[in-house]
């Protein structure tokens, strides 16, 4: 029973799913990819930077509790004072009464006792004006953390793309082994066509022997397809993290998308990007002004003091208030460059945002005359295949009539398969660059 229990409970981390939908495949993905995962985490991160931005605005409080003990002089009056507990006999009072001279050197002030020290305080710090740079610094912290969303939901575009492609690889590759196995199948109808010829004394042993060798090599791909099929599915399992036994097949040919020129500039994550990145720069620019601005701030204290923790807290209590300004006058030229720098930022930035659309928009159209080049050579090579699977089954029939050699007839048969090969991989170029495109064009999801 126990070992039927292990069983059980192992049994999920081994099995696959099976005819898997691609877009359950695309929901597991955001679900489950691992690098999707830590993308979220940064994103979290990002966020947590623009709270902790704002917390500036409120201020600081502090609690602070000390306990010490001394017998230096200094301390030991210090303490009595901020205990207010000082007396004249501290200065030596009763010295100077029994005397009555001035020089004596009071044993009570410069000699005295040591002393248990123990002081709370609740401390307030809090800025009133910065020239706008905490404002800034808020700002700028809320605009990263936008940009970690950017690069997260830009992750997911890339990783849709590789799912949508590892399902039409798999689909492409399905459909390759289907047509080899029907090209070993008419192989094997040829060798048994030679087979009964030979017997009849109307084809030679190395004719056999040829077309075994072509039947070999059809089985070689064969193999080698199932291979590549195999590491399709472990790259797909490895996006979902999950284990992948089998899909359901799609479409070897992906949709074309439409393409609007306003959509691309609205949509597309880089150039949201580079907008992104043009505000950040001119709050940069902002900060660097605000350090020619005065800094006021105000602070309030609160504590009591005495030779034992907490004692008479009220009545030994105080308080201290203020506000304070700074103002920078001159550094040297140091805050005059770095504001020139962050001008000369903007100005790149500016830059880098139209160069960001113009660069898309090129892409963009390159992608689609790629994508109707990849639609027309498709059209061909279907023609082709449709032309050279004719000419093969004559060529074997003329065989068998004795008009045309065997060798001719494998050279029909190769000419069926590479044209094959060039058709999916045609069709495989054109579904990459097809989901290329929708990933600029910041369109993931169902399909």
């Amino acid at each position: 029973m126990k070992k039927y229990l292990i069983f059980l409970l192992a049994w999920p981390l081994f099995a696959g799913l099976n005819n898997l939908d691609i877009n359950q495949a695309i929901i597991m993905l955001e679900n489950n990819n691992l690098e999707l995962k830590i993308s979220h985490f940064n994103e979290q991160m990002k966020a947590y930077e623009a709270v902790a931005a704002k917390g500036n605005h409120y201020g600081k409080l502090d609690v602070s509790v000390t306990g010490m003990r001394s017998n230096d002089a200094g301390n030991v009056f210090g303490f009595k004072v901020a205990s207010r507990e000082a007396t004249f006999l501290d200065f030596g009072a009763d010295e100077f009464m029994a005397t009555m001279d001035p020089t004596i050197a009071p044993e009570a002030l410069n000699f005295p006792e040591a002393r248990n020290h123990y002081q709370t305080k609740i401390s307030y710090m809090l800025p009133l004006y910065t020239g706008g740079k905490l404002i800034e610094y808020g700002r700028i912290t809320e605009a990263m953390h936008r940009m970690s969303q950017w690069d997260t939901q830009k992750l997911i575009n890339e990783k849709i793309f590789q799912t949508k492609k590892a399902f039409y690889d798999i689909s492409l590759v399905d459909n390759y082994i289907l047509n080899l196995s029907k090209i070993i199948k008419n192989i094997d109808h040829l060798e048994s066509i030679v087979k009964s010829m030979g017997e009849e004394g109307y084809a030679q042993e190395i004719d056999l022997l040829e077309v075994q060798a072509r039947k070999a090599e059809a089985e070689s791909m064969f193999n080698q397809a199932k291979l590549n099929r195999d590491l399709a599915y472990q790259f797909l399992s490895f996006l979902l993290n999950t284990e992948v036994s089998s899909i359901k097949k799609v479409n070897d040919m992906a949709p074309m998308p439409s393409v609007d020129p306003i959509e691309v500039e609205s949509n597309n994550i880089d150039i949201q990007k580079a907008l992104l990145g043009l505000q950040i720069s001119q709050m940069a620019t902002n900060v660097e002004k605000s350090k020619y601005l005065p800094n006021i701030g105000a602070f309030g204290e609160y504590g009591s003091a005495d030779d034992e923790i907490w004692n008479e807290f009220r009545d030994k209590d105080s308080y201290t208030v203020g506000v304070q300004l700074t103002w920078n006058i001159f550094n040297g030229g140091v805050d005059a460059a770095n504001l020139e720098k962050a001008k000369v930022n903007h100005l790149k930035v500016q830059d880098q945002v139209s160069l960001a659309k113009s660069g898309i928009a090129l892409k963009v159209k390159k992608l689609e005359t790629e994508i109707l080049s990849k639609n027309a050579d498709v059209k061909s090579y279907q023609k082709q295949l449709r032309f050279a699977r004719k000419v093969y089954e004559n060529y074997r029939s003329r065989y068998k009539e004795g008009i045309v050699s065997i060798s001719d007839v494998l050279i029909k048969q190769s000419r069926e398969l590479e044209v094959l090969l060039k058709l999916l991989t045609v069709k495989n170029e054109r579904n990459t660059k097809i989901f290329e495109l929708n990933s600029i064009l910041n369109r993931g999801g169902k399909v």
